[in-house]
C-alpha cells in the first residue's frame, strides 16, 4: 500500500463555510439594493473563506515534506482584482503555471510515490480556483446590480416626486 502525503478536502471542510456547495440566494426575488448588497457581502465572505481554506489546508500540505523537495511549489497569486488563486511556480519565481506541474509529474526525477498525490493536489487546486473565481464574480455582479437598482430607485423617486401634486400651504 502506498503512502499518501496529500489529503484532499472533504465535504466536512466545506460545512463550516456559509453556503457550502450551494448558490443560495442566487434565484431569490431581490426586492432592492439592500438585499443585493447583503448577498454580495455573503458571496464575498464565502470567497474569503475559500481562500482561507486553500491557505490553511492546501498550501500547508503543499509546502511540507515531501512536496518541499520538488523543483516547483504551490503558491498564492493575488490578482489585480484583489482575489487570490493557487498557482504553480518554480523555486526561483521566474516561471508560473500548470506547465510546471505537467513537467514535474512527467519527470523521471519525481518519485513514483508522489504521482497520485500530485494529481490529487492539482485537482484540488483547479476546483478551489474555480470556486474562488465564481464567488468573486458573483460578488462583483451582485454589487453592480445593487448599484444599478440604486440608480433606478433614484430616478423613480425623482419622477414620483415631480408628478405628485404639491399641497398648498395657505
Amino acid at each position: 500500500m502506498s503512502q499518501n502525503y496529500f489529503t484532499s478536502l472533504a465535504p466536512a471542510d466545506f460545512q463550516q463555510l456559509a453556503h457550502a456547495g450551494y448558490l443560495k440566494g442566487l434565484l431569490n426575488p431581490f426586492k432592492g439594493k439592500g438585499e443585493l448588497e447583503v448577498w454580495a457581502s455573503q458571496c464575498s465572505a464565502l470567497r474569503d473563506d475559500l481562500i482561507t481554506l486553500a491557505e490553511e489546508r492546501i498550501l500547508t500540505q503543499a509546502r511540507s515534506y515531501p512536496f518541499n523537495l520538488l523543483p516547483i511549489q504551490l503558491a498564492q497569486q493575488v490578482t489585480g482584482a484583489g482575489t487570490t488563486f493557487l498557482r504553480w511556480r518554480n523555486l526561483d519565481r521566474t516561471s508560473m503555471g500548470v506547465a510546471l506541474w505537467e513537467r514535474c509529474i512527467e519527470s523521471k526525477a519525481t518519485p513514483n510515490v508522489l504521482i497520485n498525490d500530485l494529481f490529487a493536489l492539482e485537482q484540488q487546486r483547479i476546483v478551489l480556483n474555480m470556486q474562488i473565481s465564481l464567488t468573486h464574480s458573483l460578488t462583483r455582479q451582485a454589487g453592480n446590480c445593487a448599484s444599478k437598482i440604486a440608480r433606478a430607485e433614484g430616478i423613480y423617486q425623482r419622477v414620483i416626486g415631480r408628478d405628485t401634486p404639491q399641497e398648498s400651504t395657505s
